[in-house]
């Protein structure tokens, strides 16, 4: 099936087991290119899984990833498709620069793309530290900054602002608004519904399926609530009737 022009990510009836446990069963959705789109819900119920099926990196039962108009994991992908995990992905023994230019050379960038990906962070009064001596806070951005570099289109983000404080969050938040109004795609994951509104679509997830795919306004004007946190849980509980209705 073609992909639209308007769509960076499309996922089509896919499923995902590790054992006899499904994670991820029968999922379909898409990710409008240019845009901010929050994958949120609780931990454990398949964020991370999903994440790696669009990055490629994680091995599905059926169904099928586009990105970008080709396979998952495909090798036309790998300079396109950046992808920041939960853990700071660092070398501590090195400086921000360092790190950053490692990442550079892989992706055949030099260095000015080096130092613009440093300041799209917010680091460039850092670039000559030495990273493990960086709070948790700015690895984190040391490891947003190693995956700009490459310039992607779209942008996989884990769970990025976990365990930051309030003004980092807002900070980091700001970031990400730049960088997709410069074009690239941005995925974000979540558990902190609060954050969805800084997000254009959001995917809402509950035990490995995605519940609705939808903006944070419609997401307030079908559960008729004015917080997102209870909006969620609203049609959380929305969910769980119909399903027991059938």
């Amino acid at each position: 099936m073609a992909q639209p022009a308007d769509h960076a990510v499309v996922v089509e009836n896919l499923t995902v087991r590790r054992g006899k446990r499904t994670v991820l069963e029968r999922v379909g959705l898409t990710i409008p290119r240019g845009t901010i789109t929050g994958l949120l819900g609780p931990s454990g119920c398949g964020k991370t899984t999903l994440m790696r099926s669009i990055v490629g990196t994680q091995i599905i039962e059926d169904g099928t990833v586009t990105v970008l108009g080709s396979p998952a994991g495909s090798k036309d992908l790998r300079a396109k498709v950046g992808y920041v995990t939960q853990a700071p992905s660092v070398y501590r023994d090195l400086t921000v620069s360092e790190n950053v230019a490692y990442f550079a050379a892989l992706y055949g960038r030099g260095k000015s793309a080096v130092t613009s990906a440093i300041e799209s962070v917010g680091l460039g009064d850092h670039a000559s530290s030495l990273t493990g001596e960086l709070s948790g806070g700015q690895l984190s951005r040391v490891s947003l900054a190693s995956a700009l570099v490459a310039e992607p289109e779209v942008l996989v983000l884990d769970e990025p602002t976990v365990g930051l404080d309030p003004v980092l969050r807002s900070e980091l938040w700001e970031r990400f608004a730049h960088i997709a109004a410069s074009g690239t795609t941005i995925l974000v994951s979540s558990h902190v519904m609060e954050e969805a509104e800084h997000c254009s679509a959001l995917l809402l997830m509950r035990n490995g399926a995605v519940i609705a795919q939808l903006s944070p306004d419609e997401l307030l004007a079908r559960t008729d609530e004015t917080n997102l946190e209870h909006a969620f849980l609203t049609l959380i509980r929305t969910t769980e009737k119909l399903e027991k209705a059938s």
